[in-house]
């Protein structure tokens, strides 16, 4: 008699899963559906694409054997399941929270995570790499690269099929396509052809038949060129899908894939081809949850909130993201040559309000960044003023475009760089701290941060004005006040004082920092260390004789940055102050030269110290060693100094 207690409590490994009844499966997928619905409701994330495949995840780990078959997930987004599944399912409560899971896959979490991976179109170079490797190593094994069809418009997965199938190796790419439905007859039809193609009685005859064509005494005749034309017009009216069987691929589908039962007799099929073989599988995003399933977009990625009602946890505070959104709006208003360009971010870089009020004027390209880039490019080039909206983490992808199509050329693009600096939850392939180093070494090339909602205003319209490339980086973050002083015109190359009362330390901002550098200001003053505050604005070009009037009059300087330490504007000023024989000794806060795990935005800028208590401490620890603070003046130091770690 079967046990009453849930079958997911039995399962600790993909093992356990071949040894369940099919009727067992079913309950095993809505037990999964619970615990993820439980658990992001609680520590956010991503919630409908990974209710989407928990059938398909189930009967991948049915069929092959993991980790000896390797299943590389693309993005990573969907593998909530794979984690439970694989030893994780006590673990899965800290989905998110540092110290605990990562919300995507990573090798050093598990063996059965084949790769490290956070961005999208990357699983079928990684996989195809992997198949052959093992190959060459003797290692058995399957290895199979689960992929969304949005992830299958990206360039890289194209350079991957045009390799795999060039190749001929038997790499399995399931096609998870969630945007398409499918009708009942077509469903039937499509899973009988499934069936038919993938036995081995099927191969076989194939084979055979091909063979028997190949010998007939009319080799390079016009009766062999039509019998071959004659065989891809029936694969085209079969397969619906030619570009896979042109690249090289057997292609399989489209299958129902939340039928377990069909989608493990096809998988089963599949592992015994030793050619690359696409599986076309129809899945539905958000399944299970309602609210997901009728609004999969919003329901993508997304905070903590209620399971009784499905509200979601908002914040009463303007974030940049909005500030930039309502500045977008307007700036359309004003210019009707502006036109906003993103890689599938409409709703994450705030353009939906934008959309609304000009469909015409918003292209989301799909998850295409360089795309993304040089189209904006061809754009500008027309008298256009576009405005690339993307985030940090994924612009990494388009830096030669930014190079060659944007920056050489001269281009006007601006670039909005959101998620710009420490993020929360999504892990070290979604923090924002490269874009600095990666961006400020481009010749041409203008880079602002803004503090507060009035500068989002001041830099957008000074970006679009500008006859060249204009980034505005600003993070995942409330912005900070708008104080009067913000509101001052902007001047190229140079910042303003928030606070200026003539103190001994002077705090350099750069960006949406501003709220940690006032609280540490506030901090400073309870303990007798007075400080000014500067917000740097532009991190490129920096107006020297300014920067060194402003610092030079200070005995000690603190440059507070939400990017990587090394490739920062605080190298920059550091190398200037050092070129110029100032006697200002500086002091570079910012991220570690190392990648970072999930943590909370609070847990993260308290690890690298840039929080207002870390600020603080670093000041005190400096005034400390030195012998100045509570009115006692620094001492000047007899040449140019850096205080780098």
């Amino acid at each position: 008699m079967e046990q009453t207690s849930r079958i997911l409590d039995r399962i600790t490994g993909p093992e356990d899963v071949k040894r369940l009844s099919e009727r067992q499966l079913s309950k095993l997928a809505s037990e999964v559906r619970e615990l993820i619905i439980r658990s992001v409701s609680s520590n956010g994330g991503h919630l409908a694409s990974n209710l989407g495949v928990v059938e398909l995840t189930i009967a991948l780990h049915r069929v092959f054997d993991s980790p000896r078959d390797r299943i590389v997930w693309d993005v990573g987004h969907q593998c909530y399941a794979h984690k439970i599944l694989t030893g994780r399912r006590d673990a899965f409560p800290s989905l998110r929270k540092r110290g605990g899971l990562s919300g995507f896959p990573k090798r050093s979490e598990s063996v059965h995570d084949a790769a490290d991976t956070g961005h999208a179109s990357t699983a079928i170079s990684y996989a195809l790499g992997l198949l052959v490797g093992r190959e060459r190593l003797g290692i058995e094994g399957k290895v199979i690269a689960v992929v969304g069809d949005g992830s299958l418009g990206g360039g890289l997965s194209f350079e991957g099929l045009n390799h795999a199938g060039h190749l001929g190796r038997g790499l399995i790419i399931v096609l998870n396509d969630n945007e398409m439905s499918i009708g009942r007859n077509v469903g039937a039809l499509s899973s009988y052809l499934s069936r038919l193609t993938t036995t081995r009685a099927y191969r076989l005859f194939r084979n055979s038949f091909d063979g028997i064509v190949a010998k007939l005494p009319v080799v390079g005749s016009p009766m062999l060129t039509r019998i071959y034309k004659l065989k891809r017009v029936m694969k085209a009216i079969v397969y619906r899908e030619t570009l896979f069987a042109d690249l090289g691929f057997d292609y399989v589908g489209p299958i129902d894939g939340h039928n377990i039962s069909l989608l493990c007799r096809v998988l089963t099929n599949v592992r015994g081809m030793d050619k690359p073989v696409v599986v076309h599988v129809i899945t539905r995003k958000g399944k299970g949850y309602p609210l997901a399933e009728k609004d999969p977009t919003r329901w993508h990625g997304v905070g903590s909130f209620s399971l009784l009602d499905g509200k979601l946890e908002e914040s009463a505070k303007l974030t940049f993201s909005e500030a930039f959104s309502s500045a977008m709006v307007r700036a359309a208003g004003r210019d009707d040559r502006l036109v906003a360009v993103t890689a599938a971010m409409v709703d994450g870089t705030g353009l939906r309000p934008l959309q609304r009020e000009f469909p015409s004027r918003v292209f989301d390209v799909g998850i295409t960044e360089e795309h993304a880039v040089t189209f904006s490019a061809g754009l500008a080039a027309t008298g256009l003023r576009p405005v690339v909206c993307i985030y940090s983490t994924f612009l990494q992808r388009g830096v030669d475009q930014i190079v060659h199509d944007v920056a050489l050329p001269g281009l006007p693009v601006v670039f909005a760089v959101d998620r710009a600096g420490l993020v929360a939850g999504d892990g070290e392939t979604h923090q924002g701290t490269l874009d600095i180093a990666l961006l400020r070494c481009i010749p041409g090339l203008s880079i602002l941060a803004p503090s507060c909602r009035a500068e989002m205003e001041l830099f957008l319209e000074y970006a679009l004005s500008r006859e060249g490339p204009t980034v505005l980086r600003y993070p995942k973050a409330v912005c900070g006040p708008d104080l009067p002083e913000l509101a001052a015109p902007v001047e190229e190359g140079r910042g303003i004082f928030v606070r200026r009362n003539g103190a001994e330390v002077l705090l350099i901002c750069v960006g949406g920092l501003l709220p940690e550098v006032l609280a540490a200001a506030h901090m400073l003053d309870l303990d007798g260390i007075s400080s000014d505050i500067y917000a740097l604005r532009f991190i490129k070009p920096i107006d020297v004789e300014n920067l060194l009037s402003v610092v030079g009059d200070y005995d000690a300087a603190f440059c507070v940055e939400e990017g990587t330490h090394r490739g920062g504007v605080g190298e920059e000023l550091s190398h200037r102050l050092r070129e110029s024989g100032a006697r200002t000794a500086l002091r570079v806060l910012a991220a570690p030269d190392s990648f970072l795990a999930q943590a909370s935005r609070r847990e993260l800028l308290a690890q690298c110290g840039l929080d207002g208590a870390g600020i603080c401490l670093t000041v005190e620890a400096a005034s400390q060693a030195a012998g100045w603070g509570g009115g006692v003046r620094m001492p000047r130091l007899a040449g140019p100094s850096s205080l780098f770690p």
